[in-house]
């Protein structure tokens, strides 16, 4: 059942996307005198279908996708069956008005993403949201994995604090995450604090080629402080209860949660643990279950931060909206270059399948915790996803919007039609080109599936 409403929720939140994408072509088609003759939520046979006007509205049998039929759109393939040498322009027809008609339509449906996008996350900002996050405090992953990286080439330490990456001030772990992520291969300055002292220090991060981020090997520090034990749990029968501070595991000092990695790696069946409790000191046989895929079942959640932040007004929560859209564009631009850099592909690029379990994933996690933390992580889930689309489909490529107005550009500086076959050509190249990457996208949500979501 679960499975059923993810899907479900998922096939709802990328379909709401493409809506809108079409919605652009829709709206900016009939603005500049373009006739429609079909409107469709999904691809295939129509399973609905009305007809209000000239337009067909309808619902495909696929629900991923959707399309804007406009009249004359493929207009070029009977001109070039013909043996002409231009389409003829007739009144109504995608390639009866004005090249510049065009390119408005062409870029209509990833702007109105980009506008979806920043709605949402102005929606976001206006109600107001909480992050979990933890301190901008570090440990060394070499002192868990026996394995140098960046940051022991950068001589940091386990126990220092960022406070500064590349001149940008560092308040929590999120923040050192996202400035390292999407910096892989450059030299970047960083700022830390160390014994009351600051000290000014150089790193690069190396390009993690399955996630395709930047990764210097840090984790973080967070003190072995019990938040929440889960009912009926091995901890929870052991006796241990929130606010706990566990000190040792095994006779080994505990100083930092991620400490228990390497003792738990070796899948012991019982963790003796000395914890504090209002100053007194105890101790807890705690027998460990495992998950089916090896991960330890203990039943205990450790202390975090929560960042709140406050609810915006509209035209505050507005530019919030505009500055995070334009922020999450450029990370994306940056991601995509990264597609180039020998990165596993399977594991980079997600096909429809993937991205709509994604989001129904995501939508079924965040609503069962609430219906204001499943808004505010759907609509930034989608925000992200509705800008991705944008920037994908103003590539200058065949077929996409880009390839077209790429083409309809060239037309209004020859100041001559398009020729009918030098359009078929290039479309033909591109749907080559998007076939070939739908299988391999398809592929890899095969693979993705094989190996667990």
């Amino acid at each position: 059942m679960i499975i059923i409403l993810r899907i479900v929720l998922g096939i709802i939140g990328l379909g709401l996307v493409v809506f809108v994408h079409e919605l652009g072509h829709f709206l900016a088609a009939r603005l500049v005198g373009v006739d429609v003759e079909a409107f469709s939520l999904g691809w295939g046979k129509p399973i609905l279908k009305k007809r209000i006007g000239a337009v067909e509205y309808r619902i495909g049998m696929f629900p991923v996708g959707g399309y804007c039929k406009m009249r004359g759109e493929n207009g070029f393939q009977e001109a070039y069956a013909a043996h002409l040498t231009a389409v003829p322009p007739e009144p109504g027809t995608f390639y009866g008005v004005a090249p510049w008609r065009r390119i408005i339509i062409s870029a209509a449906g990833p702007l109105f993403n980009i506008l979806f996008a920043v709605l949402a996350l102005a929606g976001v900002w206006g109600v107001g949201f909480s992050i979990q996050t933890l301190e901008n405090k570090i440990v060394l992953a070499s002192s868990i994995e026996s394995k140098e990286y960046p940051a022991d080439e950068a001589h940091l330490a386990t126990g220092d604090r960022i406070v500064e990456i590349d001149g940008k001030p560092i308040e929590t772990f999120r923040d050192i995450q996202e400035n390292i992520a999407f910096n892989p291969e450059k030299t970047l300055p960083l700022t830390v604090e160390r014994d009351g002292e600051l000290h000014t220090l150089t790193i690069k991060p190396t390009l993690d080629k399955t996630t395709a981020t930047g990764q210097i090997g840090v984790y973080y520090w967070a003190d072995p402080i019990i938040a929440a034990v889960t009912p009926d749990s091995a901890a929870a029968r052991a006796g241990l209860q929130s606010g706990d501070r566990i000190l040792t595991v095994n006779d080994e000092p505990l100083l930092y949660t991620v400490a228990l990695v390497p003792i738990l790696e070796e899948h012991p069946l019982f963790l003796e643990i000395t914890y504090r409790r209002n100053g007194e000191m105890y101790t807890a046989n705690l027998p460990v279950s495992y998950t089916d895929t090896g991960a330890a079942d203990l039943g205990i959640e450790f202390e975090t931060i929560t960042y709140k932040t406050p609810q915006l007004n509209p035209l505050s929560a507005f530019a919030k909206g505009v500055e995070e859209s334009v922020r999450t564009a450029v990370i994306s631009v940056k991601s995509l270059g990264l597609l180039f850099r020998g990165i596993d592909l399977t594991q980079a690029v997600s096909g429809p399948v993937r991205i709509t379990y994604m989001v129904g994933d995501t939508a079924t996690a965040a609503f069962s915790q609430g219906l204001h933390t499943g808004f505010v992580t759907v609509a930034n889930f989608l925000a992200l996803i509705s800008i991705s689309l944008c920037i994908m489909n103003l590539l200058p490529l065949p077929v996409l919007d880009g390839g077209l107005i790429l083409l309809f550009i060239i037309e209004i500086i020859n100041r001559k039609p398009l020729n009918p076959r030098a359009i078929t050509l290039f479309q033909t190249v591109g749907i080559i080109l998007i076939f070939g990457l739908m299988l391999f996208a398809l592929f890899g949500d095969i693979l993705y599936f094989v190996h667990g979501a």
